[in-house]
């Protein structure tokens, strides 16, 4: 076996081989991320459900810390976060502000969260030792304020009633008029503790050219601490200026640690900010764009280490083994060094290519999937709202082509209408463009972006960087094309043929031959990353002259009425997920032939398909079932049709071998507790999978193939009678 080390640096190696074809080409395709990690052992709402709770924010802080060892030199910023529907007030952020060329942006004092861990490393003081002093505002804010107006802005100290807290208007330019006395924006509350208007996040005295600092005394674990609101700043030179005064005001004030905080910052290609917030279930960390593969890679490393460290995974177990998301996902998103500098600005064919590129490779649409894919999915296709919106979309494909000149404004209006689920969210399509060049997203809409959304939350940086080298492979092969493709309507084929993961693996074959033939081929390494998929898995058994492989495929789970509609509250949508299907791979052994092997499901011969792969022929085919009854969910007459038994049998044996498929323990008793890692789950779901040799009986009832429920891929159990 490899050692895992050398497989590394292999991959290492093939990733930096990848960024050197990019750039062969003057491309410059940036790649971000957000990554989503869970506590896979806790059963509490904030890890199972809801984004806030518990102690999620201090897991989240523990985490960021972890971070701010592999990166020193950065700023500890917690901004303001997202605020969604049904929330009254915006969520937490805490992030990492840094220069991407590795000098100090903050040499000031540090945040209370990293002062912390470094003192738990010193030895602890004794019972008498004195506590530090509180800060002094006062004498704080004279130093900020002087430092301020040091470099030539105008800073006016302004009169409130707050013992413990100082306010400083700062104007950069003398033509700006100071807002009256009484102008309640003066007085206004923490940006952090004000609902967030439905336009957007706003600071309307920075907008007229005022900035506000709020100077505060915090308590935080009982001890009075600085914190510091900053304004809504719009250049980066700007905001490094008054960074550096606010380090050099608060050390000459002799202030231990500054916890800062207020409105996000601003960021260029010279700057990078990655942020840790929550979401339902997960800890989410939007991580900075990566300028190449490579940094992608080192970056993602950083992150899941962090991330492990401190007890979290990209993925939830459960206790019959089945691997599941993190309960997030793993979004990826390409632009460029700057908005016009977007590949998909520079280059505005691309995207409307890409569009037609992934209608006609549906491995990319579910190869790499949450579990909540199709038509009421979380990363809906264009092609999958039905036939009205794909003929629309090819005719504005065409026209695209037809354009002489596409502006950014024309190329997201064109394509924004398709891409986007049935309602018109962007956020549950599997390409979105709310931020490619979007009018109506205050401040967030015009930066060049893509965002591809069909992705899980992948279980390594390795998995994450060769979906990243994979897209941008695809992208920067896209940019090279001389005509358009037509799409294609694949029917009722693609959530048969393309619910199989055998037909996915083909078809990712074909984009790698694709590539390949660009010129843009990825290394064996990263193929091999992209080719495996052991939480598919279920199991194997080996019979005379022949083996079963079982695998999970994909169900596309229906809404339930009108779960979506406003009087449901909340953001959850109810599906029903009671519906599985399974893929069966019958392979021969020793070269020996298959042909006259049987497959029965509930007395159905399956007819196999005969197929072939890198290892030789093989048969293929699909089984839907229900393995459960759910509390509400669709046809409330149809009983549960789990455990699954299939009876295999050749003409040539007097035995049949029966194998059932079990969703728990096959003798029914419970788990000790939850997987302890992926390969206790991978044994749990082995287990499940039993084999029983019967003699040959002829009572056994056959049926008929059924008229409902038979496909050529694959057999719906549901729909037949008895």
């Amino acid at each position: 076996m490899t050692p895992a080390s050398t497989l590394d640096e292999a991959f290492a190696a093939a990733v930096s081989r990848h960024d050197a074809r990019i750039a062969a080409l003057g491309l410059s395709i940036w790649v971000g991320s957000e990554p989503t990690f869970t506590d896979p052992c806790a059963q509490s709402p904030e890890w199972l459900t809801r984004a806030l709770g518990g102690a999620k924010e201090q897991r989240a802080e523990a985490l960021l810390s972890e971070f701010c060892q592999s990166l020193p030199g950065g700023l500890l910023l917690r901004s303001v976060g997202r605020q969604y529907p049904g929330e009254d007030r915006p969520r937490w952020n805490l992030g990492l502000y840094r220069r991407r060329n590795g000098e100090p942006v903050w040499p000031g004092p540090p945040d209370p969260m990293l002062a912390a861990r470094a003192s738990a490393s010193l030895p602890r003081p004794g019972k008498d030792a004195t506590k530090p002093a509180p800060a002094d505002l006062t004498r704080w804010a004279t130093a900020l304020a002087a430092g301020l107006a040091a470099r030539g802005w105008l800073v006016t100290p302004l009169a409130i009633e707050e013992p413990l807290e100082r306010r400083l208007l700062m104007r950069t330019d003398t033509a700006v008029v100071a807002p009256d006395a009484t102008d309640p924006r003066l007085r206004r509350n923490s940006v952090d503790t004000r609902p967030i208007p439905a336009s957007g996040l706003r600071d309307e005295l920075a907008e007229a050219g005022a900035y506000l600092f709020v100077l505060h005394l915090h308590e935080l674990d009982g001890v009075p601490t600085a914190r510091l609101e900053l304004p809504l700043i719009a250049e980066v030179s700007t905001f490094l200026a008054i960074l550096e005064t606010v380090a050099q005001a608060s050390l000459a004030s002799h202030l231990p640690t500054l916890l800062l905080a207020g409105y996000p910052p601003p960021v260029d290609a010279t700057v990078e900010w990655t942020t840790v917030t929550p979401d339902p279930a997960v800890i989410e960390i939007n991580s900075a764009p990566s300028q190449d593969a490579a940094d992608f890679l080192r970056r993602s490393s950083e992150i899941h280490a962090a991330a492990v460290a401190q007890g979290l995974a990209p993925y939830r177990l459960y206790f019959n083994g089945t691997v599941a998301d993190s309960g997030g996902a793993g979004q990826i998103t390409l632009g460029g060094p700057s908005p016009t500098a977007s590949p998909f600005l520079r280059e505005p064919r691309l995207l409307p290519r890409l569009v037609g590129f992934l209608n006609r490779h549906p491995a990319l649409s579910y190869l790499y999937s949450h579990d909540f894919v199709g038509s009421s999915g979380q990363s809906v296709r264009a092609d999958e709202r039905g036939m009205d919106a794909v003929d629309e979309l090819d005719l504005t494909l065409a026209l695209l082509e037809r354009s002489e000149k596409i502006s950014p404004e024309l190329l997201w209006h064109s394509l924004a209408p398709f891409l986007c689920d049935a309602s018109g969210n962007s956020h549950r399509a599997e390409m979105n463009i709310e931020k490619l060049w979007n009018p109506f997203l205050a401040g967030r809409g015009r930066q060049g972006l893509v965002e591809f959304r069909a992705l899980r939350m992948q279980h390594t940086p390795q998995r994450a960087t060769a979906l990243a080298c994979l897209l941008r492979a695809i992208v920067a092969m896209l940019t090279r094309e001389t005509s358009a493709v037509p799409l294609i309507d694949w029917g009722r084929e693609l959530h048969e043929r393309f619910a199989l993961p055998f037909y996915l693996e083909q078809d990712l074959h074909a984009v790698l031959q694709e590539l390949a033939a660009a010129g843009l081929g990825l290394d064996e390494a990263i193929e091999a990353v992209l080719l495996r998929d052991e939480c598919r898995f279920w199991g194997q058994v080996t019979l005379p002259g022949c083996s079963l492989e079982i695998r999970r495929a994909l169900e596309f789970w229906p809404l339930l009425g009108d779960a979506a509609s406003p009087e449901q509250g909340g953001s959850s949508r109810l599906v029903d997920a009671s519906t599985a299907c399974i893929e069966l791979r019958l392979r021969p052994a020793d070269g020996s032939g298959w042909d006259d092997w049987q497959i029965f499901a509930a007395g159905v011969a399956l007819p196999l398909r005969r197929e072939g792969d890198g290892r030789g022929e093989l048969g293929v085919f699909g089984l839907r079932y229900r393995s459960f009854v759910p509390g509400w969910g669709l046809h409330p007459a149809l009983p549960a049709q789990a455990p699954l038994r299939l009876r295999l049998r050749h003409p040539e044996q007097a035995t049949d071998h029966l194998v059932t498929l079990h969703e728990w323990r096959p003798d029914g008793a419970g788990y000790a507790g939850l997987p302890a890692d992926l390969a206790a789950a991978a044994a749990r779901r082995a287990e499940r999978v039993t084999l029983e040799a019967l003699p040959r009986d002829p009572a056994v009832p056959v049926r008929p193939a059924p008229v409902r429920g038979l496909g050529p891929f694959c057999l719906d159990l549901r729909c037949l009678p008895g």
